[in-house]
């Protein structure tokens, strides 16, 4: 009996849980219900503007309805909530637009964060030993 439900826990699969709530569960919420959810600066950004957030998830809900396949933004400082997962974005960096789908291990992250502004230095070999250490001073 034991042995069955060890192999019963084994066979489902893992749920994901953010402050011990489902996907499901999230989703339901408002977005200054979810918001309590979150850590203190996140929870003070998403409350003091949840009319921005509530603006963008209408017309992100718009554009799908529309049909389109990915949504382009500019805004980076958007909290990520629980009705954008399984959405495509395209986030400006300040020179492309980057794609970039939301997962549920995003929830509670700023969009820009997905979305790196500067590229790593590419350094190689053949430039170090092109360079010649500078003469010492006199």
């Amino acid at each position: 009996m034991v042995e069955e439900n060890i192999n019963d826990m084994q066979m489902k699969k893992k749920e994901q849980l953010f402050r011990g709530k489902t996907l499901e569960e999230l989703q339901k919420l408002d977005v200054r219900e979810f918001a309590k959810l979150l850590s203190s600066n996140s929870k003070r950004n998403v409350l003091r503007n949840f009319q921005e957030h509530e603006k963008f998830l209408i017309r992100m809900k718009e554009k799908s309805d529309k049909g389109k396949r990915s949504i382009k933004t500019h805004i980076r400082d958007l909290i990520i909530l629980p009705k954008m997962v399984g959405v495509k974005f395209q986030i400006y960096n300040g020179r492309e637009f980057l794609p970039l789908e939301i997962t549920f291990n995003m929830l509670g992250h700023k969009l820009g964060e997905f979305s790196p502004t500067r590229a790593k230095a590419k350094h190689s070999k053949e430039e170090k030993k092109g360079k010649k250490k500078a003469p010492p001073k006199k």
